[in-house]
Parts: structure tokens; C-alpha cells; sequence
């Protein structure tokens, strides 16, 4: 019998900050969601996007970094396994929820969202040059490769 494989690998913006909680044997244990959005062109041709509310897991050390840097609207590229779980809701139904259980993230657009090179100062900025780069031409000859 083949063995089952299970990967997902999401990028988006949170949706709301992240809440953490231990559970009773002291694990940290965060739970999050993320926003996914899609562009498409529609049967009309007309350009739509959709958004998928993606609910994400993220146990121990992964979760604490989550909770601390993480927060609504925070950029974060998201890898781990899917699973599903079923669960009885207060008012009795059952109920079922997929979500992604982290096993690797990334923040996307560094510490405060990054640099918007929209403007020229930003873009002038960004194609600064280090002093000890040399004016000379590279002789493509001297690559050993």
C-alpha cells in the first residue's frame, strides 16, 4: 500500500493576531489564520480575485516566535501538513475543520513590512552602490568557469 503524503505551502497576510496558549503539558501552542488571495479571470473575462481563509497551528518554540512577531495584516509564507479534525460544537452538531499545522514559516517584507520602492527616494536608495566596488571591466577570461 502506498504511504500518504501531505504538504501545503501557503503565502498571505494574517488575519487577525495570533493567540497563544499552553496546553497542560506546558507546550506553547499558537493558533492563527491566514488570508490567501487569487486573481482569475472570469467566464465573462472580467479579472476577479477570491480570498481564502487559510486556519493555521503552530506548536513550541514556532509558536512563540509567531505570537511575538506576528500580527494582523503581517506578511508570512507558511509550510507544513494538513489535518483534519472533527469536534462537537456547543450547540451539539458535529462539526469538521482542516487546518495547516506549521512546521516551517517566514515573515514576508522584514521587520516593519518592508521597503515600499514605490517612490524614487526609496528605489535611488535601494540602487546605491558600496564604495569598494571597482570602475574597471571584469576580463570574462580570468572566470575559471
Amino acid at each position: 500500500m502506498a504511504r500518504g503524503f501531505s504538504k501545503a505551502i501557503i503565502t498571505g497576510n494574517i488575519t487577525r493576531d495570533p493567540e497563544l496558549r499552553a496546553v497542560s503539558s506546558g507546550t506553547q501552542v499558537c493558533s492563527f489564520s491566514v488570508a490567501v488571495n487569487r486573481s482569475f479571470k472570469g467566464a465573462d473575462g472580467s479579472d476577479k480575485e477570491s480570498v481564502s481563509f487559510i486556519n493555521c497551528t503552530a506548536w513550541g518554540k514556532a509558536a512563540e516566535i509567531i505570537a511575538q512577531y506576528g500580527k494582523r495584516g503581517t506578511g508570512i509564507l507558511v509550510s507544513g501538513r494538513l489535518e483534519q479534525r472533527s469536534y462537537e460544537a456547543k450547540d451539539g452538531s458535529k462539526r469538521s475543520t482542516t487546518e495547516i499545522v506549521v512546521e516551517d514559516f517566514n515573515f514576508l517584507g522584514g521587520r516593519d513590512g518592508g521597503v515600499d520602492y514605490s517612490t524614487d527616494e526609496a528605489q535611488a536608495e535601494a540602487d546605491i552602490v558600496p564604495d569598494d566596488v571597482p570602475d574597471e571591466e571584469i576580463d570574462l577570461s580570468d572566470v575559471p568557469f
